[in-house]
């Protein structure tokens, strides 16, 4: 098992900055997520090969791996030109995730569910594209179905994900996402069984409680998709549940702590997802060893 960090909050760091600090908070693994100077969002990729090779240097220097890469891209989108265009970046992202010797990338089904069908159109022209890249270079893609995708739902999206018919396509769980991919986080675990690659870990409200009227938006009816990243014991996700069920279904994946609310806070935020994702798996029957790269 790999215990990340998505370095999100900090991403005013410099790259070359960034393995020393994650070693700095405690952790040996780094989810990495979009970020201007190497992936932003719906971009091509920012980073030249030189800087690749300096990265991977900085990472073995501060005991560091990259345990996978996130890139964010309208890949399923209901625009063509821009399907085409996240197939161009995803291609690009590939080779710096092979260049770096990373072995998995994650990423959303992204598009939008007031165009469901249109979108999974577009999704399966692009993974008929991608698909033997990934197949080619051994990268494995792991898949979460995420607030406002063209596929939220859990269930349904360990379907699709079982239609791409690869061993080189798996599911991520979003321990944020609980309350918009069905609320039944060991029925959606227990279905992925073996799909489940990757967690990612942080809290969130159920913004469904209280007959729909946690979060009151103006005018009403407005179609918006509200959710949090927090620290533990800050929202209302069961996490005796979530690692119960990590624990009964035998993960060993890859767990990534993915807070984004406390910029202000950033360190003493990441370092508390620590030791708390650590006390959780050492209540497990035969704790699991946690990888160091």
């Amino acid at each position: 098992m790999k215990l990340a960090l998505d370095p999100y909050m900090f991403r005013e760091v410099p790259l070359l900055r960034l393995p020393s600090l994650v070693a700095e908070l405690g952790y040996e693994w780094i989810e990495l997520s979009p970020r201007e100077d190497f992936t932003p969002f719906f971009n091509h990729p920012r980073v030249d090969d030189d800087t690749v090779r300096r990265f991977r240097k900085a990472l073995t220097g501060a005991g560091v791996g990259v345990s996978s890469v996130l890139p964010l891209y309208r890949w399923s989108g209901p625009d063509e030109d821009d399907r085409q265009a996240a197939v161009r970046y995803w291609k690009r992202a590939i080779q710096i995730a092979v260049d770096l010797g990373v072995d998995t990338m994650n990423s959303e089904f992204n598009g939008n569910p007031r165009q469901a069908a249109g979108c999974e159109r577009q999704f399966w022209r692009s993974m008929e594209e991608l698909l033997p890249v990934f197949e080619r270079e051994g990268i494995r893609l792991v898949i979460e179905p995420h607030p406002d995708d063209w596929e939220e739902d859990g269930k349904r999206a360990i379907d699709v994900i079982r239609g791409i018919n690869s061993p080189q396509v798996s599911f991520l769980y979003c321990a944020p996402h609980t309350f918009h991919q069905g609320n039944d986080c060991r029925g959606i675990m227990e279905k992925a069984g073996d799909l489940l690659a990757m967690v990612h870990v942080a809290d969130s409200f159920d913004h469904t409680a209280s007959s729909g009227l946690r979060y009151i938006v103006n005018p009403p009816g407005s179609q918006v998709t509200v959710h949090q990243h927090l620290d533990i014991g800050q929202g209302e996700v069961d996490f005796d549940e979530f690692f119960a069920t990590l624990e009964s279904v035998g993960f060993d994946g890859i767990v990534t702590t993915c807070v984004f609310a406390w910029e202000e806070r950033a360190r003493e935020s990441s370092t508390f997802m620590r030791d708390t994702i650590l006390e959780y798996l050492g209540r497990w029957a035969t704790p699991p060893i946690v990888e160091s790269p």
